[in-house]
């Protein structure tokens, strides 16, 4: 395990106070708002940063930032509108990113973006560990109001390798070139529990394994030690020596499956962007494992 990787993954609340009192380091250092939502949770994101954020951060909305022509939530935009994007919220190529969400659960949304900042040729990204509660929690300060940095130049490049269509996805049922590893909880994954969005029945791909995203969590919202993630993924039988790939609802909680088997020293971990929503649309009914309705014809 290689502890300058863990570094560059998380960072502690304490460390991020430091930094953004430092008029030497603190320039270099962009924190992101990156909270986001399920529409049953019934929060306004952006009215809670305007209420209560880190001093210094931006608001980064993940529903803005995507493929808006896609019939699917928040897929990835091209690296052109990524890069505009970000660029506005004063992100430029020698920033080091540092992203957090105010979830309840101390990380949520925030590791979709850092799993974007990664996939668009920017590694210089790490989540706080423990997000805003944790901040909260340790007595850092916090501003309210609106942001208002100034823009800067970003380049941004997409990885390929880093995101997998439904096709390959589909492909690999019988193929079995990677593994495919579910985020949701295991109600979902089942197909006992009913999934956030509406016409969309629960269930999961043929052959995934189910690694709910709570389970990287400890009660105190804080990230579990690569140790421990590293026995839950041998548990759950899943081989950090092979390829993976991440999965979940809409391609939000996949990315703590990428994000802890980073912690475990493998940072190759690809999203199927599309998830289940886009899975359950448009697979044949003998593609959706399911122990309830499944889908009919």
């Amino acid at each position: 395990m290689s502890q300058q990787l863990l570094y560059r993954a998380l960072v502690t609340a304490k460390w991020v106070s430091e930094v953004i009192k430092s008029p030497q380091t603190g320039s270099s250092v962009k924190l992101l708002d990156a909270s986001w939502y399920l529409p049953k949770m019934k929060r306004n994101p952006q009215r809670e940063f305007e209420d209560r954020h880190i001093p210094g951060a931006a608001f980064f909305d993940i529903d803005h930032c995507s493929d808006r022509t896609s019939p699917y939530d928040h897929m990835l935009p091209s690296a052109t509108d990524f890069a505009e994007y970000v660029g506005k919220l004063g992100v430029s190529n020698d920033c080091h990113v540092v992203v957090y969400d105010a979830s309840d659960q101390g990380l949520f949304s925030a590791p979709r973006v850092w799993w974007m900042f990664r996939a668009f040729g920017h590694d210089a990204v790490s989540l706080l560990n423990g997000g805003l509660k944790n901040w909260m929690k340790e007595g850092h300060p916090v501003s309210s109001g609106k942001s208002h940095p100034a823009s800067a130049e970003f380049h941004a490049s997409l990885d390929k390798s880093m995101v997998k269509t439904y096709e390959q996805v589909k492909e690999n049922i019988d193929s079995h070139q990677f593994q495919v590893v579910d985020a949701r909880s295991a109600g979902r994954y089942a197909g006992t529990e009913p999934e956030p969005r509406q016409g969309i029945e629960p269930g999961h791909i043929p052959g995934s394994v189910n690694f709910p995203f709570t389970e990287f969590l400890t009660e105190a919202g804080l990230e579990k030690s690569p140790e421990i993630i590293q026995s839950l993924f041998q548990e759950k039988k899943v081989d950090l020596s092979k390829p993976l790939v991440a999965t979940c609802g809409s391609g939000v909680t996949a990315c703590h499956v990428a994000l802890g088997a980073y912690l475990c020293g493998k940072p190759d971990v690809a999203i199927y962007d599309g998830a289940w929503v886009e899975w359950f649309m448009r697979a044949q009914p003998e593609d959706i494992i399911s122990e309830s309705m499944g889908k009919s014809l």
